[in-house]
Parts: structure tokens; sequence; C-alpha cells
């Protein structure tokens, strides 16, 4: 512990692993190696792929591409402090390191939020406007948007470290997870954390929650634009290119949402339900983006097939 008269700050935290489990850590470390191996291959490939194919070199998977580097961002936080739990029983982390990787952590989550709700616009614009398509996001336009979202992530997300390096801790030092997270390295404060509090709602609600508004509207204003289509065919094919980025929505923004009402609300919520909503949240969507792509993208599929052929000749 570090003393200053009357402040008092952890020298490190301890994280955990699965409560109640802690015999089993190395029997479980083994789906854990399986997803974080499958995220970071499966993202490897779509940017390869992307990379590589000339046809795909488009708004949709301009996009895509960058929800793969943020997947592969979140996957290479976590996983040293995972593994290291379930492999080595490494708990310990210094206090400095823990509010960075917290600070990564959210920073990469919120940007996965925001390129979401930019591959809705995306869709949006592809459906309503197909003529005015290349037009309106041009790789300029592109390019502008994603640097866009990285500055939005880490300028709103900045005082989040300071806001916690000026509390006093005392008592506990257990992280309820196997990495760092902000309501709950601020739980072990012991003192007035209103101000943390209320800033972090009002980021979380000023951008993931505005931005899970939006990608609602962009799904309401599509399915006018689809009713609205001439033949039955027309109607399928064009839902057909969202039903992807639908279940990638869905797969990030439901374990998001548990995980902070379970945090802000849940105070007699298992710990064991806590911990699988938090592995859920970060190790899941990495790991099925690039899957649900793969298959239902027939563009990222003959391309991988194209590249598959080539390797066995």
């Amino acid at each position: 512990w570090e003393f200053n008269g009357s402040f008092y700050q952890p020298s490190a935290f301890l994280m955990m692993g699965i409560p109640g489990l802690e015999a089993l850590h190395h029997w479980i470390s083994i789906p854990f190696c399986a997803l974080y191996l499958i995220a970071l291959l499966g993202n490897c490939m779509i940017l390869f792929i992307i990379k590589k194919t000339q046809s795909l070199h488009e708004p949709m998977y301009y996009f895509l591409s960058m929800l793969a580097v943020t997947d592969l961002g979140l996957v290479l936080c976590t996983l040293p402090t995972t593994l290291g739990i379930f492999w080595f029983n490494m708990q310990r982390i210094g206090f400095d390191a823990c509010l960075t990787q917290m600070y990564f952590i959210h920073i990469l989550s919120f940007i996965e939020s925001s390129v979401l709700l930019a591959m809705a616009f995306d869709r949006f614009i592809a459906i309503s406007h197909p003529l005015r398509h290349p037009s309106i996001l041009t790789k300029t336009t592109v390019i502008k948007i994603g640097l866009a979202i990285i500055l939005r992530g880490m300028v709103s997300l900045l005082p989040i470290p300071f806001l916690l390096k000026r509390l006093t801790y005392c008592g506990k030092t257990e992280l309820s997870h196997s990495f760092c997270f902000h309501p709950d390295i601020m739980n072990l404060a012991c003192a007035d954390t209103k101000v943390n509090d209320f800033y972090g709602m009002i980021i979380l609600l000023s951008t993931v929650g505005m931005d899970f508004i939006f990608i609602v509207l962009s799904y309401i204003l599509i399915i006018k634009t689809v009713i609205s289509l001439a033949t039955k065919e027309e109607c399928l094919k064009a839902l057909n290119t969202c039903v992807s980025h639908i279940c990638a929505v869905l797969v990030f923004f439901i374990p998001m949402i548990g995980l902070s009402m379970i945090h802000r609300f849940g105070k007699n919520v298992p710990p064991l339900v806590n911990t699988l909503v938090a592995y859920t949240y970060l190790i899941i969507p990495p790991a099925l983006n690039p899957i649900i792509y793969s298959i239902k993208s027939s563009h990222i599929r003959e391309a991988l097939l194209r590249a598959l052929r080539r390797k066995s000749e």
C-alpha cells in the first residue's frame, strides 16, 4: 500500500478466475484457448482476404476490417491476464497496469459499438440509395469516419483513469474478473464515487447508448425502404445483406448491456453469473464475428475458397 496523509492506494489488485471452480481452471482454459484461437485466426483471415481481394475494397468491407481489428485488440487485451490466471494462477496486476488495461478494453468496446453503427449506416445507404452509395461513402469518407470513431473513444474515456487514481482505496483488492473493468475497480474504493459513477453513466449513454438507438433507427428506415420494394424476392435479397450485421449487433450489445446492469444494479447477482456474462461480452463476439461473416457473406466465402484452392495447388 502507498500512504500519503489520508490517501491510500493499493500497489496492485488481485484478479479472479471463475468463482467456485478454481480447481478446474486448467480444464476450463481449454475452451477459452479454443475461443481465443478462433478469434485470432478468424479476424486475421478476414483482414487478409479483404486486403488481397480487390472486389472487396468497398465501404462494407472496410468497416468489417475495422471490426476485425477492434476484435483483435479486445482479444489481445484480455488474453494475457485470463490465461495467466487459468494456467499459472497469476492473479496480481499492478495498479497502473490495471488502469491501462481497463482504458484500452473500454476504448475498444466503444470503438466496436461505433463501427457497428457505421456498418448500419452503410447498409441503410446501400439499400435506400443504391445509386448514390459509392459517391456518399467514398474511401476518404470511410477513413474520416474511422478516425472520428477512434478519437471519440479515446477522448471520452481519457478522464476515467485519472478519476480512479484520485480515489482512496481500502479493504478488499479483489476484482470480480480476470481483467480490469471500470465499475469493478470503482466498487473497491472507500471514497465518494459519485463523480466516477455519474461520468461513467453519462459517457456510456452518450456513446454506446446513442449508437444502439441510431442502429435501431437505421433498421426501422431500412425496413420501411424494403417494404416499398416491388417484389418479395427483392425484399428478401435486401434484408439478406443485413443478417450478418444484425447478428453481430445482438452478439455485442446483449452481453454488454447485461454486464453494465449487473455491475450497477445487480448487487445480489451470484458471482458466477457476473463472471460468465463478462466473458461472454469480451470473448464471444470476437470469436463469432468472423464465423458469422464467413457464413453469411458469399463474397468473403468465395474469396476464402479461392485462397484455399491456390494454396492446395
